[in-house]
């Protein structure tokens, strides 16, 4: 099976009507989105949520800020895609993000960065299983995957 990562459109891209922006990155990158839900996090799952942070000065920011208002939370699928979606994103906060990238095309915030994404297979399933259930994970095809996913053997 191909990878899949979290990625969840944090509060700033809800209220700043980025939602279909940034989901056309991921579609136009050719990552396949396998599940979705809107929701308001609550604080205790944010915490859950970053609980790899528990100590640090800026935890209970992020824990606030990931609660705050609607997010959109999905999985994307593909081969590579915990390292394409990262590159995709763009570094941390947009000050300091490359343009072309989501965080550097759409923010200049070093508080707020519109989106989250797993950073390795192990966090990908951590994440994944705070938000959904297997069941409401789908498996499907594309009817293009072979000029998406192919090879030139």
């Amino acid at each position: 099976m191909a990878e899949r990562t979290l990625i969840i459109l944090k509060p700033d891209a809800v209220q700043r009507h980025k939602i279909g922006e940034i989901i056309q990155r991921f579609e136009d990158k050719g990552l396949k989105l396998v599940a979705a839900k809107f929701m308001q996090i609550p604080e205790p799952l944010a915490r859950k949520h970053y609980a790899v942070h528990k100590g640090k000065p800026f935890f209970e920011g992020v824990v606030k800020y990931l609660a705050s208002s609607p997010v959109l939370i999905m999985v994307w699928q593909a081969d590579g895609a915990i390292q394409m979606a990262r590159k995709l994103m763009g570094a941390t906060f947009g000050y300091d993000a490359e343009p072309g990238t989501i965080r550097g095309d759409f923010s200049c915030s070093r508080g707020y960065n519109l989106v989250h994404g797993s950073d390795s297979p192990a966090s990908a399933d951590y994440e994944i299983g705070l938000y959904f259930r297997p069941e409401e994970i789908f498996d499907y095809s594309f009817a293009d995957e072979q000029w998406l996913y192919g090879q030139n053997d």
